[in-house]
């Protein structure tokens, strides 16, 4: 193709998913189907934590700057996936192209750190609920939750700076249905050692620091759960953090395989597998795994939608 600078490639082209017309539309139409449904659910969930005063503390704050997350993120990789299932590749500007992994990546990194204050949170809410409303005021709350935004979209930022450096000399045909960091690296044509390294390097920071929080937490929360008296009572308190720990478990092994490598991914189908992992089934489920089975949310979310007049009895978090 010849030494091209990076100004000669005008756009990529995205590659989708190959298959048979009737798979194609079959998994057009259920994508489709998620992609509404985790609207309505993050859209009812950040307009219930907003508008209803009794949810104005830190737990449900953290749980609306998830849904609110889960909001953005679905708006700009599901239409992406979408249009993959429609047709077989599709041309990406340049700019374009380096602008869709700067947001991605800034929102899972979020999505990460933001993980890892809600880990937190419930460590202080079981293990000092006593001095809970001194260590987690809503001002501390507010500050964790503008700091989880702010390192994510700084370290997307960062990475971004080392990938729009290099050179790309074509081929310019992305086996993506967005344009990822390891299909980039893997197009260039310059030296791209410094920029694997510091992918590897942030997405060691933003991925594992946060998840070491969360399991430090609940470590913690499980000493505390086993000194519970009742066989009931810690079977009770276990089924809440079991489904907390098992969206954090499919979301951090989909991320640290995704980012978490030192050199970028040669194998482009198994990378769009797990990006369809983490960008469409995580946010489908968490509003139900974190929101949902929360009686007083839903009593709050009834009462939103049905026009009720009065709230049941408050049950403790």
């Amino acid at each position: 193709m010849g030494n091209w600078s990076r100004g000669h490639i005008a756009e990529f082209v995205s590659v989708g998913f190959p298959t048979s017309p009737p798979l194609q539309c079959l998994l057009f139409v259920l994508f489709l189907a998620i992609y509404l449904l985790t609207l309505l659910e993050n859209a009812l969930i950040v307009s219930t934590v907003w508008l209803t005063p009794s949810l104005h503390r830190p737990m449900y704050l953290f749980l609306g700057h998830l849904s609110f997350l889960e909001l953005w993120y679905v708006n700009v990789t599901l239409p992406r996936l979408l249009g993959a299932f429609l047709t077989q590749e599709r041309g990406v500007s340049y700019v374009g192209c380096m602008t869709q992994p700067y947001f991605f990546i800034a929102l899972a990194c979020t999505e990460c750190v933001l993980l890892a204050v809600m880990a937190y949170d419930r460590y202080l809410a079981i293990c000092e609920p006593l001095r809970y409303p001194s260590l987690m005021p809503s001002s501390l709350a507010i500050r964790l939750a503008a700091s989880s935004w702010g390192s994510g979209f700084l370290s997307s930022m960062m990475k971004l700076l080392f990938i729009s450096r290099l050179s790309y000399c074509g081929p310019n045909v992305i086996n993506h249905f967005f344009c990822d960091i390891s299909p980039l690296l893997n197009l260039t044509c310059s030296d791209k050692e410094h920029a694997e390294l510091v992918d590897f390097l942030l997405a060691l920071v933003m991925i594992l620091l946060p998840l070491l929080a969360v399991v430090s937490s609940y470590a913690a929360i499980m000493a505390a759960l086993l000194r519970i008296p009742t066989a009931q009572g810690r079977r009770k308190a276990f089924s809440t953090c079991a489904s907390h720990l098992a969206v954090v478990v499919i979301y951090y092994s989909s991320t640290l395989f995704a980012y978490a490598r030192p050199q970028a991914m040669s194998t482009f189908n198994h990378n769009k597998v797990i990006s369809v992992l983490y960008t469409v089934i995580v946010p489908f489920l968490n509003p139900a795994i974190y929101c949902l089975r929360n009686k007083e949310v839903k009593d709050a979310l009834r009462k939103s939608v049905l026009g009720r007049c009065h709230y049941p009895r408050d049950v403790p978090d």
